[in-house]
């Protein structure tokens, strides 16, 4: 695993330990799993938008084949 450093205002780094308080987590694991869920998100969408044309089509498909 490979550790990243970032700098955050006061401001932000005071809004992160807020809302990781509110969530009853620690600030570098809100982090980590916002982080995660943006990685992951762009395969989501893309799986989505796939799922969406391949039904719209389907009927086309079935023509075609």
């Amino acid at each position: 695993m490979t550790t990243l450093t970032i700098a955050l205002s006061h401001d932000q780094l005071q809004k992160l330990q807020e809302i990781a308080t509110h969530f009853q987590v620690a600030p570098e694991d809100l982090v980590r799993v916002s982080i995660e869920e943006l990685l992951a998100r762009p395969e989501e969408e893309f799986q989505k938008a796939l799922e969406y044309v391949l039904q719209k089509n389907a009927a086309l498909y079935r023509r075609l084949a």
